[in-house]
Formats: C-alpha cells, structure tokens, sequence
C-alpha cells in the first residue's frame, strides 16, 4: 500500500511537471504580443476567472501588483452587477477560462469589446468563445489531468498559473522592475525588511573604526584591534585617509606562526593589500553575499561618491548582519 501511495504522488508530479514543460513550445508572437500590452498600459490590469480559475486570477493579480503592474480581480458574476464599473478605457482585461465557455465571462468579454479595452485570454480550448473573442490567446492545453479520474483540474490549472507567472515576469522584466522597486512593495515582514536596509543603516562610525596607519608598530596595532568596539580587525589608511590594507585575525595567527619575532615590524608588514570593500549605499543583502562568498567576517564601508571615495566611512561586521536579521 505505501509503495502505491508513493508512485501515485510521483505520477501526479510528473504529469503536472510535464504539463508545464509542455508550454515552452507555444510561447510565441501572441505572448510577446501580450507582454507589450500589459507592459505599455496607461491604466491597470483587470484580471478575472471563475471556480478554479477565479483563485488563480486572484493570485495572479497579486503577483502583478507586487511587481510594478497595477492590478486587480474582477469577480465575474458580480461585474454584472456593477462592478464592470471598474473597468476603464486605459485598463486591459486578462480573462482565464480553461475550458473558454464560462458563461459568467461574457458580460466582461461583451464589455470590453464596446469599450474597445483590450482582451487577453488564457485558456485551453483554442475553439472557445473566450478565444474566438480576441487575437491575444495563450493556449494552456495539457494532454491530461493529474487526477486518476481525469476529472478534477490539477495539471491544467498548474499550467494557467505557470502561464500567468512567466506573464508577470516578463512584463517586470520589461519593465525593469528592480530589487528597490521589489522592496518598495514590500515594506512589510522580514523580506521587506531585508531588501529596505542599507549598509550604512547598520555599520560602526567615528571611533568604533579600529584604523591605523602603514607605520604603526605591529604591537600597537594587536592593541587597537582588541579594544576598539569592533575587534578582530583594523583599517590601514595613508596620510590622505584613504584604505590601503586591512588586517585580519587571519593575519596575525599567519604572522605567529611563520615569523620568530611577531611584534616586531609595522601594520604595513602584515595587512592585505587589497582588501574587499562595500559602498555605504548598497543593500545589506549584497554585503551578506559578499561575506557568504569571500567567507570573511567583515568588511570596511567606502562612500565612492565622496569628495575622497577610498576613505572608510564605517565598517560592518557579519553579527550586525545577523542582528538585523538580514542574515
């Protein structure tokens, strides 16, 4: 019984798996013809469906909106009584109806073509009303249902959904809708959060930067990095202010173990050269990347759009990532 219990679950993912494969071959001119639409709209986009289809133009409408696409779900059955009112003249209808023949769907196809507002479909049935009613058809068909009786949408309404998601996309995409105009969005939770901090919203200043000169005795320097508030690590900065080299505790357990003589010499001696930095304007999330993928702790924070763009403004470490819960 359980093994029968498995394949039935993996048959019902191939089955929708392949039904959204089954897709790539029929995006053509009408969809491009589709995303220019949406793409160059004056007012919003008025999606709408019923049943099944109804749920998913609610999650598409959604998606559109986060995205950069005003957008809204027009309920069928109530359009004919008064809510076609939302429609206007600079708006464009993105109707879904697999099987195209839901009678609920007329008033709005009737609607749209008095008031000349552009109609998109997204259906099954090639034949359908609903399709018959515009140029701008995107097929959705599957060869089957997911389900064992042949009855019930699953792989068809896992194609619409797809279908409308590469829609959304793409339109953003075009748009040039970015990780700024994402977070704008999203103001809420701790992914609006995330994309909305900015290094400098986080990093030490002033005297919390352990810096030190090219010159500075190596013994001076283990001192400023123990007791700044930032520890383990130090700025090397020239007479101009500018960062010239960094200094790690990676650094100094390298000179322990190699040199006879480790307080000996000055921070030129032992720091990097060249060191990773982070403008004070970007995202916290780059600097986490930055940290993830160079796997080191900390990095110092430039303004390149200062008078002296190599001066270190601030330092950030990985913890005031974790405390910001950007990590």
């Amino acid at each position: 019984m359980s093994q029968r219990i498995l394949e039935q679950a993996q048959l019902v993912l191939d089955v929708e798996a392949q039904a959204v494969l089954s897709l790539k071959s029929k995006i053509g001119d009408t969809f491009i013809q589709a995303v220019n639409v949406i793409k160059n709209l004056k007012g919003k986009l008025v999606i709408t469906g019923i049943g099944k289809s109804g749920q998913i133009a609610r999650k598409l409408a959604s998606t559109f909106s986060s995205t950069g696409t005003p957008a809204v779900y027009l309920h069928p059955s109530e359009s004919a009584h008064g809510d076609l009112g939302i429609l206007g003249v600079d708006d464009v209808v993105l109707a879904i109806s697999y099987g195209g023949e839901a009678s609920e769907l007329l008033h709005i196809i009737s609607f749209s073509a008095r008031r000349n507002i552009p109609l998109i479909a997204i259906t099954g049935n090639l034949k359908s009303s609903l399709a018959k009613a515009t140029s701008m058809v995107l097929d959705v068909n599957v060869p089957k249902e997911a389900c064992p009786l042949g009855l019930a949408p699953t792989a068809s309404t896992t194609a619409t959904l797809a279908m409308g998601d590469a829609l959304a996309m793409t339109v953003s995409g075009e748009k040039g809708f970015s990780t700024e105009d994402f977070a704008e969005f999203h103001p809420g939770g701790s992914l609006g959060f995330r994309l909305l901090t900015r290094v400098k919203d986080i990093m030490h200043t002033g005297e919390a930067m352990p810096l030190v000169k090219p010159s500075t005795p190596v013994k001076e320097v283990f001192s400023i990095m123990t007791h700044k508030d930032v520890r383990g690590s130090a700025g090397v900065i020239n007479d101009n202010g500018e960062l010239v080299g960094v200094i790690t505790d990676g650094d100094i357990r390298r000179r322990l173990e190699k040199n006879l003589n480790p307080l000996e010499g000055a921070a030129q001696d032992l720091m990097n050269a060249h060191p990773r930095t982070i403008d004070c304007n970007e995202l916290a999330e780059k600097a986490l990347f930055m940290m993830e993928q160079f796997r080191i702790q900390m990095l110092f924070v430039l303004d390149k759009s200062a008078d002296v763009p190599k001066r270190p403004v601030g330092i950030l470490i990985f913890q005031d990532l974790i405390k910001a819960r950007v990590k």
